[in-house]
């Protein structure tokens, strides 16, 4: 096949490019520059080095090479998504924005005009091909990477058929050790060089330093469950549900902490409270989602599922009713914590991935109405 690798500047992606060519595809590079690689934000993007990487990793392999700029389409379609999400007092996740829009979206449109066959990441993914022993789905279908530790579907959960169809993932079968140990055999720059831990197009700036750059701060009362007034935030944006730290409101209990249990827009409040196993607020069985996107067959019918509500978080059993237009309901077997308005909810059967969704509202356990931003 002839296909194309995109290629980061790190080893997962380098060791994926290997491969492909090691099993004798018509294999050609390419780094995906965006539009911070050309802006003066706040952190630290070593964008420069990573094509430098990415280069010399493609000269080692002798494919070709190249940049492609997508700066304009990256800021439309997930910058854009990200500011106006953590506006409106959601949670959103660039980075499944990034590979639906962008890696299976734009550079595929791209990769199309250049005659390829398919599109390669190093994503810690495998691929089930049409024709096995998935009797339900005509689909390739995604499967959970071999590692636990580094498993990424999650961030592909609403990639769409025709994405899917045209993705290989060729390091998802090996664990991380055995990848670095690829890396070494196949003699590339990258073997010994550290993961990155920023967001997709972010870099090593923390999230909260990149939206106090593009977002006003608008500070007002962090409140208990009773309405006494704990201390001041900087903005609604800047916490999510869930949240233990960084909200600056010290617990007089030890070993427990306050915990960011809901946002209130119309008064523009924080509201905290200790966490307990019964926090108000806080646990949910149900929830609303929508904007479904299945990776194979449609979600039409109710079944039971794993639901994982954001990465590094087990999936946990739920029923899945449709509900029609887009939507559905999700009832979890065992109560979730911090289920949260935007974020994203991974749907598999066992290690295959059903497709993805976004939650739209939440009933609280204890509560008969929902929160919904």
């Amino acid at each position: 096949m002839k296909i194309l690798a995109a290629m980061s500047g790190g080893v997962d992606s380098s060791v994926a490019a290997a491969m492909l060519v090691r099993a004798g595809h018509d294999v050609s590079g390419v780094y995906m520059k965006n539009w911070i690689n050309e802006e003066n934000i706040i952190g630290h993007c070593p964008w420069e080095e990573d094509i430098t990487d990415a280069e010399a990793v493609a000269k080692q392999l002798g494919i070709p090479f190249r940049v492609v700029n997508l700066m304009t389409e990256y800021r439309e379609k997930v910058v854009k998504y990200l500011l106006e999400g953590y506006q409106a007092g959601i949670t959103p996740n660039p980075d499944v924005m990034c590979n639906r829009e962008m890696k299976f979206g734009v550079l595929w449109d791209w990769a199309q005009e250049h005659g390829f066959e398919a599109i390669a990441t190093g994503h810690y993914a495998r691929k089930l091909e049409a024709g096995s022993s998935v009797l339900d789905d005509p689909a390739s279908s995604i499967l959970r990477g071999a590692d636990p530790n580094k498993d990424q579907t999650y961030f592909l959960a609403m990639m769409q058929p025709q994405q899917v169809r045209i993705a290989q993932f060729p390091i998802g079968h090996l664990l991380k050790p055995e990848l670095r140990a690829h890396a070494r055999e196949f003699g590339l720059k990258t073997a010994e060089k550290k993961d990155s831990q920023g967001i997709c197009f972010i870099g090593q700036v923390k999230m909260e330093d990149f939206l106090r750059t593009f977002v006003p701060d608008k500070p007002g009362p962090i409140v208990n469950l009773e309405g006494k007034v704990m201390g001041e935030h900087r903005g609604l944006h800047l916490y999510t549900l869930g949240q233990r730290k960084g909200h600056g409101v010290a617990s007089p209990v030890h070993k427990q902490a306050y915990v960011v249990v809901a946002k209130r827009p119309a008064a523009n409040e924080l509201v905290v409270a200790i966490e307990n196993p019964d926090t108000p607020l806080l646990w949910a069985r149900k929830a609303t989602l929508h904007s479904i996107s299945s990776t194979g067959a449609p979600l039409t019918e109710e079944r039971l599922l794993q639901a994982q509500p954001r990465y590094r978080c087990p999936a946990g059993n739920a029923i899945f009713r449709p509900l029609g237009g887009g939507r559905a309901e999700l009832e979890y077997a065992e109560p979730q914590r911090a289920l949260t308005p935007g974020q994203i909810c991974a749907l598999y059967e066992g290690e295959r991935l059903l497709g993805g969704a976004v939650f739209e509202s939440v009933v609280h356990e204890g509560s008969p109405s929902s929160t919904e931003l």
